[in-house]
C-alpha cells in the first residue's frame, strides 16, 4: 500500500502559541486564552465545524507577541472539546491532541496567526521490541512515581494500560515533569522507539535526583532529630541543675562568649573563624586542653577592640592649654601636635601618625606622649621595647605552642579598649636581634601606614587593623634605629634643657610635685631661685630634669623630717647658704673657662647621650723623633681627626714663624682628660688643630673661646651635629664665644632667645679663619703673607 502524498494532507489552521507548556495527541489538557491573537485564533477554530487548531510551544515563554522565529516548528493539531468565557475576557479551555505536525508556513491573517500544518512522519518499528522497551519504561516510571509524592501513580497507571506504543509514550510523556525543552524534544521523535529512549533516560536521570533529594533530606533529617535530642537533653539537665540549685557553667559560658562575639563588631572573616571555634568549643570536652586553648584564643579575639573607638579632641585652644600645662618650651613638637590636629579638623580620615621623639633622658619624652594623648582624649598605653630581642615579643606565637600568647601589640591594643589610642613604643633604639628574631624588623610592619591595616599577629592569625593608632616611639639617639625603621617614622630632636629653663620646670612643675609627694604644704617651704641653680650645677650634670627633680625631692624630705621632728620653724627656707645642710657637698665641679690663657690648651664642644660638655684638648712636645701620640679614650675616627689636625698645621708652620720641622724633632702628644670615658667623633678636629697650632707656634689659646667642627687636610671646617647641646655646654661653663662652621648657621635658630643675645658666634669656612679667632695674637708675618695663603677674615654673627 502506497503512503499518502503529505501535501495532500496539508491543511491551514489557526495558530495558539502555548507558554511553558507542551500538549501531545491522546491528551485532555485545560489551558486559559489570555492574548488578543489568542483569542482571535481560538474564536475561528470554533468557527469551523472540526474546531481544529494548531498548538505550539513558544521558545521563550517571556515574550507577549512572539514572531514566527520564537516559535518550535513541531506542534500538535488538536480540537476543542470546551471553552468557557471568563468575565475577564479570557477564554478557559479543554483541548485534546489529535496528532503531530509541523509547520510548513506561517500565514498573516486579519487578527491572528495561521499556519499550513502537514503531518509527522511516523518511523515504523518492530512491534516486539516496543512491547519489551514498553515494560522498561513503565518499570521506571512505577518507580518514580513512588518515589515523587507529588504524582497519584494509581490514577496514571489506568490510562497507561494500553495496547498502542504511540498512545503509551505520548501519555507517559505528558506527566512526566521534565521542563518544556525536554518535552519538546520528545514530541519532535519521529519514531516511538526513539521516545521511548529518551523517556527511560528521562525516567532514569529523575529517579536518581528524587533518590538524591530523599538522602540529603534524610539526612537533614537525622542531623534535626539529633540536634532536637541534644536540645531536649540539654534542657532537661539544665532543668535538674535548676532543680538542684546548680547552675550549666559551661552552658553559661559558650553562651557568654558567643554574645561577646556577636558584640563585638569583628570583621565578617573574623567572625567567622570566632563561629568555627566556638563550635569547636562546644564539641569538645571542658576538661581537655585542647578546649582551654580554644577558650583563650577566643577570650583574644573578644578582648581586643574591633570598633569601639575614643571621642577624639580636635579644640586647638584646648589642646594646646593642655601641652602648655604639662610641658615647659619644646615649642617645635607642641607646633607638630597642633598641625596634626588642624589637619585631623579639615581631613575626615587621616592615615595613623609615627612621629619619634629623639633626645637625652629626662627631657620629658614619654610624658610628653602622655600629654599628647590627654590633649587628644584618647586612651594611652605605653610599651618598652629596651632589651627586646625576640620578634614574637612583637607579633605573639602560633598556638601550637604550649602556652601561646599575642604579641605585645596586640595585649597593648586590648589594655587600650580602642582601636584609636596613643600607642608609646619606649627606648626604641635599645632593641637587639639574636637567633630568636629581629623585633626591628617586626616593628616595620606596624610602622608603616601602608600596612598597618593589615597587622597579622601570629596567635591571632587574623588580619588587624593599626591604621587609626597614634604611634609614637623614643629614643636617646637614632644611629641604632635601623634605617628602614627610621625611614618610616618623623623624627623630632629634643635638646637638653638651659639653666634657666631648668629652673622654670622646677618652679612650675617640680617643686609643687615634690611638696605634695612628701606631705609638705607650699606655705611650710621656700626655696629660692638661687638654691634651685645651685642644684642645677652643683648636684647634677643632665640635659634633663630628672635628677633635678631627684634631688629637690631629696631636699624636701629632710625639710619634712624636721617638720615633724620640731626642729625646724616653718616656713623652711632653702637658700644657696643652707643647701649644703640638706645635699652635702657639691657632686660635680662645674666646668668652668679656664682661668688664664694657656700654650696647647683648647676649649672643645662634645656631645654626649645627656647633652653637650666642654673638653679641654692640651698638647705637648717633647724631643724626640717626631712621634704622635694620642691619649683619652680616643676613637678610630677622632685619632684620624688629630693626624689630619697635624698635617694642616705642618702646612701652615713656616706662614707663622714657626719650625717647619718640627714634625721631626719633637714627638707631639695630644691628650683628651677625662680619659675613663670613651670619645670619638670628627668635630674635635679644628680643636686639635687649635691646641697644636698653639704648641708649635707658642701663641696661647684665648681661654673664653670655644669650638666645634671637623677639619680637612686643606684646612677646611665642616659641620658637624648637636650645635644647641654643645652651645649650652659653653653657656653653662662661662663661655661666650663660639667658633662654628658657616654652614651650621642653621641650627642657630634652635637656640634659646637668651643664649642667642648673650653669646658670640664667629661663622668660619677654613683653619685660617679659626686661627685669627681663636689665637692671643697672629704672629706679624702673617700680615705679610701673599693674599692668596693670608688668613681669611673670620665672619662675626651676633645673635
Amino acid at each position: 500500500m502506497k503512503p499518502e502524498n503529505p501535501s495532500r494532507l496539508q491543511e491551514t489552521l489557526p495558530l495558539v502559541p502555548l507558554r511553558d507548556m507542551v500538549v501531545f495527541p491522546h491528551m485532555m489538557a485545560p489551558f486559559v486564552v489570555g492574548r488578543e491573537s489568542s483569542i482571535h485564533a481560538l474564536e475561528a477554530a470554533l468557527a469551523t465545524p472540526s474546531k481544529r487548531l494548531f498548538l505550539a510551544a513558544q521558545k521563550n515563554p517571556q515574550l507577549d507577541e512572539p514572531s514566527p522565529r520564537d516559535i518550535y516548528s513541531v506542534g500538535v493539531v488538536a480540537t476543542v472539546a470546551q471553552s468557557l468565557k471568563l468575565p475577564n475576557g479570557h477564554i478557559k479551555v479543554m483541548v485534546e491532541g489529535v496528532r503531530r505536525g509541523r509547520i510548513r508556513a506561517f500565514e498573516e491573517l486579519r487578527d491572528y496567526l495561521g499556519v499550513v500544518v502537514e503531518p509527522l512522519a511516523e518511523r515504523p518499528a518492530d512491534a516486539a521490541e516496543l512491547k519489551e522497551y514498553m515494560g522498561k519504561v513503565l518499570g521506571l516510571f512505577e518507580q518514580y512515581a513512588k518515589l515523587s509524592h507529588h504524582l497519584a501513580f494509581e490514577g496514571i497507571a489506568a490510562s497507561l494500560k494500553v495496547e498502542d506504543p504511540e498512545r503509551f509514550a505520548d501519555t507517559l510523556a505528558a506527566h512526566l515533569a521534565v521542563p518544556t525543552p525536554e518535552k519538546q524534544t520528545l514530541l519532535e521523535a519521529e519514531s516511538v522507539y526513539e521516545r521511548l529512549q529518551k523517556l527511560q533516560d528521562l525516567l532514569e536521570i529523575e529517579v536518581e535526583k528524587v533518590n538524591i533529594d530523599r538522602r540529603i533530606n534524610n539526612k537533614v533529617k537525622k542531623q534535626m532529630e539529633k540536634a532536637q535530642k541534644e536540645y531536649y537533653l540539654n534542657e532537661k539537665i539544665k532543668a535538674i541543675h535548676q532543680e538542684l540549685g546548680r547552675k550549666d557553667d559551661r552552658t553559661d559560658e559558650v553562651d557568654d562568649l558567643k554574645k561577646k562575639v556577636a558584640s563585638s563588631g569583628m570583621p565578617r572573616e573574623v567572625r567567622e573563624k570566632a563561629d568555627a571555634e566556638l563550635r569547636r568549643l562546644e564539641a569538645m570536652p571542658p576538661v581537655s586542653a585542647e578546649a582551654t586553648v580554644s577558650r583563650n584564643y577566643i577570650e583574644w579575639l573578644v578582648g581586643v577592640p574591633w570598633k569601639k573607638a575614643s571621642r577624639e579632641s580636635k579644640d586647638l585652644t584646648r589642646a594646646e592649654k593642655i601641652l602648655n600645662e604639662d610641658h615647659f618650651g619644646l615649642e617645635k613638637v607642641k607646633e607638630r601636635i597642633l598641625e596634626f590636629l588642624a589637619v585631623r579638623q579639615l581631613v575626615q580620615k587621616t592615615r595613623g601618625s609615627i612621629i619619634c621623639f629623639v633626645g637625652p633622658p629626662g627631657v620629658g619624652k614619654t610624658s610628653l606622649a602622655k600629654s599628647i594623648a590627654r590633649s587628644l582624649n584618647r586612651r594611652f598605653v605605653r610599651l618598652s621595647l629596651g632589651g627586646v630581642r625576640d620578634e614574637a615579643e612583637i607579633r605573639g606565637h602560633r598556638r601550637t605552642y604550649i602556652g601561646a600568647f599575642p604579641g605585645q601589640i596586640v595585649q597593648m591594643m586590648k589594655k587600650a579598649g580602642t582601636v584609636n589610642p596613643v600607642f608609646l613604643l619606649d627606648e626604641v633604639d635599645k632593641m637587639s636581634s639574636d637567633f630568636r628574631g629581629d623585633p626591628a624588623s617586626a616593628l616595620l610592619e606596624v610602622l608603616d601606614p601602608e600596612q598597618n591595616a593589615t597587622f597579622v599577629d601570629h596567635y591571632l592569625d587574623v588580619e588587624y587593623d593599626l591604621s587609626k593608632v597614634m604611634f609614637i616611639a623614643t629614643a636617646n639617639i637614632a644611629d641604632p634605629i635601623p634605617p628602614a625603621l627610621k625611614d618610616r617614622m618623623e623624627v623630632i630632636q629634643l635638646s637638653g634643657y638651659t639653666p634657666n629653663e631648668k629652673l622654670a620646670i622646677a618652679r612650675q612643675f617640680l617643686v609643687p610635685k615634690q611638696v605634695e609627694a612628701n606631705g609638705l604644704r607650699p606655705e611650710q617651704i621656700e626655696i629660692s631661685d638661687e638654691a634651685v641653680l645651685g642644684i642645677i650645677t652643683a648636684h647634677t650634670r643632665e640635659a634633663g630634669v630628672r635628677n633635678l627633680e631627684r634631688e629637690i625631692g631629696s631636699v624636701f624630705r629632710k625639710v619634712a623630717r624636721r617638720i615633724v621632728q620640731k626642729k625646724a620653724e616653718t616656713p623652711v627656707r632653702i637658700t644657696p647658704d643652707n643647701l649644703r645642710e640638706f645635699l652635702g657637698k657639691a657632686k660635680f665641679r662645674s666646668r668652668v673657662k679656664g682661668e688664664i690663657s694657656e700654650i696647647g690648651v683648647a676649649t672643645g664642644l662634645a656631645w654626649t647621650e645627656a647633652g653637650g660638655e666642654i673638653l679641654s684638648i692640651e698638647t705637648s712636645l717633647l724631643k724626640g723623633k717626631g712621634v704622635l701620640t694620642l691619649t683619652g679614650s680616643l676613637g678610630d675616627v677622632m685619632q684620624e681627626s688629630a693626624r689630619a689636625g697635624v698635617s694642616y698645621v705642618r702646612s701652615r708652620a713656616e706662614m707663622y714663624d714657626a719650625d717647619p720641622n718640627f714634625h721631626e724633632k719633637f714627638d707631639i702628644h695630644i691628650h683628651v682628660p677625662e680619659g675613663a670615658i670613651p670619645k670619638d667623633g670628627p668635630s674635635a678636629g679644628i680643636t686639635m688643630a687649635v691646641s697644636l697650632f698653639s704648641a708649635v707656634t707658642k701663641i696661647p689659646v684665648l681661654k673664653d673661646v670655644a669650638m666645634t667642627g671637623e677639619i680637612t687636610l686643606r684646612g677646611k671646617v665642616l659641620p658637624v651635629g648637636g650645635i644647641k647641646d654643645k652651645v649650652l655646654a659653653a653657656y653653662r661653663a662661662g663661655i661666650r664665644t663660639i667658633i662654628l662652621c658657616t654652614e651650621n648657621d642653621k641650627d642657630l635658630d634652635d637656640l634659646p632667645a637668651e643664649i642667642r643675645t648673650e653669646m658670640e658666634f664667629h661663622l668660619v669656612s677654613n683653619m685660617d679663619e679659626v686661627i685669627k679667632v681663636a689665637m692671643e695674637g697672629v704672629p706679624t708675618t702673617a700680615a705679610t703673607l701673599p693674599p692668596d695663603t693670608k688668613p681669611a677674615e673670620g665672619g662675626t654673627v651676633a645673635h
